[in-house]
C-alpha cells in the first residue's frame, strides 16, 4: 500500500486525535503551564498517560506514583511489540525508530495492513513497517496540532462532549480492522464486557481495567 492510500484510512483516527489532544492541551495548561504541556506531548505522546499524569500532579501525588501510573499504562507496549516484533523483522535501529509510533491506532492499521498483504502475497513485513511509520507520524502530527489548539483556548466540556462520543467508536473501528477471524471479535467483545464490569465494580481501578481485559481475554491462544 502506498502512502496516501495509509493517510487516508488513518485520517479518521488521526481527527479523532485532535480532539484528544485539545481535551488534553486545555486540561494541563492550567497545572503544567504551556511549555511543559507543549513539551509533553512533543516527547511522550501518549494520550493515556499525559492524561492520567496531569490528574495525579492536580492531585498532588508523589513522583513514585507518577511513575508507577506510567509503568502500568505502558505494560500493554511490551505486547504490542511483541506480536509487531515477529512480523516486522529488519534491524533493530529501525524497530526502535518505528517504536516511538507505536500507538492502540497504529497497531490495529498496521496488523490489518500485514493481514491484508498475507492474503494478496505481498511481503508483509515491509507492509506494516511502512503503515506504522505513515499513519504513525500522521497521528503525531494531529496531537500536537489538538495540543496547541488545547492551549490556545478550546473549552474543556466542549472537548469533552466530542471526545465521549468519538471515543468508543474509534477502538471498535480499529477492534474491526485488526479482526482477521471470529475468534478475534469474540475476543474483543469479550474484553469490551470485562473491561465495563471491572469499572463499575472497582471505579477505583478502572484506568487498569482494559489492560487487566485485554490481558485475560489474549492468555487462551490460538490453536495451530
Amino acid at each position: 500500500m502506498g502512502v496516501f492510500p495509509i493517510l487516508a484510512r488513518a485520517m479518521p483516527a488521526a481527527a479523532a486525535i485532535v480532539v484528544f489532544g485539545a481535551l488534553y492541551g486545555a486540561g494541563a495548561r492550567d497545572v503544567l503551564g504551556v511549555p511543559l504541556t507543549l513539551a509533553s506531548s512533543l516527547l511522550v505522546f501518549s494520550g493515556a498517560l499525559q492524561f492520567a499524569l496531569v490528574a495525579l500532579v492536580a492531585a498532588g501525588a508523589p513522583a513514585a506514583a507518577l511513575l508507577a501510573m506510567a509503568i502500568a499504562l505502558n505494560l500493554r507496549h511490551l505486547v504490542l511489540g511483541a506480536v509487531l516484533r515477529a512480523r516486522l523483522g529488519g534491524p533493530r535501529r529501525r524497530r526502535a525508530g518505528l517504536a516511538f509510533f507505536l500507538l492502540d491506532e497504529t497497531f490495529g492499521f498496521a496488523i490489518a495492513e500485514g493481514n491484508a498483504a498475507d492474503r494478496e502475497g505481498r511481503p508483509a513485513a515491509a507492509a506494516m513497517a511502512r503503515t506504522l511509520l505513515v499513519s504513525g507520524a500522521l497521528c503525531y502530527v494531529a496531537w500536537q496540532a489538538g495540543t496547541l489548539v488545547g492551549v490556545l483556548g478550546a473549552g474543556v466540556a466542549s472537548m469533552e462532549n466530542l471526545a465521549a462520543a468519538i471515543f468508543p467508536v474509534l477502538f471498535i473501528g480499529l477492534a474491526a480492522l485488526a479482526a482477521s477471524r471470529p475468534s478475534h471479535a469474540v475476543r474483543a467483545a469479550a474484553a469490551a464486557v470485562l473491561t465495563a464490569a471491572a469499572a463499575v465494580a472497582m471505579p477505583d481501578l478502572r484506568v487498569v481495567a482494559p489492560i487487566a481485559a485485554g490481558v485475560i481475554v489474549a492468555l487462551p491462544g490460538d490453536r495451530a
